[in-house]
């Protein structure tokens, strides 16, 4: 036997590469101070780099850049842009906002309503007297209500404050959809507030000059000879004003057309091999608001509307926009 001690014996300093958890150690960098954080994860700082949390194969997250970062709001990403002012609200600020806008429309036509009463009285008999084919021999205005005559007084004054109301309606409007509306949407927006007022006031002009006089000369023909004619004032400006009011909405049209193609919307074609449905639309509109059972009433707004709707696209067609 041999008196050599054998190396296994042998206790003293070991190389750092006998242990493989220490080469492994080793191999990674002396610069580097690996530290536990407790849950699996060692974090290692490096000093040629940021500090790096890793699971002993690979690197599992930044601690210095944490959060993800997201593109522009404003980038144009896959094609789909935002306009400049656009930004996210939560829905009960929307809500709010919408209300307040209302409030403020409201207000407007309130205040046109006070003023028309200041003439209410004037404006009931000289609507009266001229919607009448007879002129001064039209048949005098009957009260079957003790406030017959002050609720007509408040509906045709609401004709005014719809008129205030209406540009006003249509300019909070806008400041609601304004910050998600590009540039060139915003312009034709704001030219559309004088335009809407001029085309509502044209729609209660046509009203009262051509539909009005031709709809009560029709039930004065049907009624003489088999009963004695006596027109309730308030049942007779209701007619009135539901007919007057209707067609200052219906006389917006041609502004929602045009507006629906410079906004790229719809084309002229496009509503051109859909004009059948929009006049059945607009038939059935008009015999859903204007209750009439001689049917006159419905059929002259139902003819206004197919006509305003086949005019602006002649006029679309003549300027060449397609």
């Amino acid at each position: 036997m041999s008196d050599e001690p054998d190396d296994r014996d042998v206790e003293g300093p070991r190389e750092p590469g006998d242990n493989p958890d220490e080469r492994r150690s080793v191999a990674s960098g002396s610069d580097s101070d690996p530290t536990d954080s407790g849950d699996g994860l060692t974090k290692t700082d490096d000093a040629d780099g940021p500090s790096l949390e890793t699971d002993g194969e690979g690197v599992v997250s930044d601690r210095h850049n944490p959060e993800p970062t997201y593109p522009d709001r404003d980038d144009d990403i896959g094609g789909i842009s935002t306009p400049p002012d656009d930004e996210e609200m939560p829905l009960a600020d929307h809500i709010e906002e919408m209300v307040l806008r209302l409030a403020v429309v409201l207000l407007f036509g309130a205040g046109g309503t006070a003023i028309g009463l200041l003439w209410a009285s004037d404006a009931i008999g000289f609507v009266w007297f001229n919607v009448f084919p007879q002129g001064g021999d039209a048949p005098p205005p009957h009260l079957y209500n003790p406030l017959e005559l002050w609720l007509t007084r408040i509906k045709i004054s609401s004709l005014l404050g719809i008129m205030i109301a209406l540009p006003a309606f249509v300019y909070e409007c806008y400041l609601f959809m304004r910050p998600g509306l590009y540039p060139n949407e915003r312009k034709y927006y704001l030219a559309a507030v004088p335009t809407s007022v001029v085309l509502a006031a044209g729609g209660m002009v046509f009203s009262y000059v051509l539909v009005l006089p031709l709809l009560f000369e029709y039930f004065t023909y049907y009624a003489e000879g088999s009963a004695v004619i006596a027109y309730a004032l308030g049942d007779t400006f209701n007619l009135i004003i539901t007919l007057t009011g209707f067609l200052a909405i219906v006389f917006q049209i041609p502004l929602f057309i045009m507006l629906a193609i410079m906004m790229g919307v719809t084309t002229r074609r496009w509503l051109a091999q859909k004009r059948l449905y929009f006049w059945a639309a607009f038939a059935g509109l008009s015999f859903m608001f204007t209750i009439d059972p001689t049917m006159m009433a419905p059929i002259l707004v139902a003819v206004t509307m197919i006509l305003l709707f086949e005019g602006t696209l002649l006029v679309l067609k003549w300027v060449g926009q397609e």
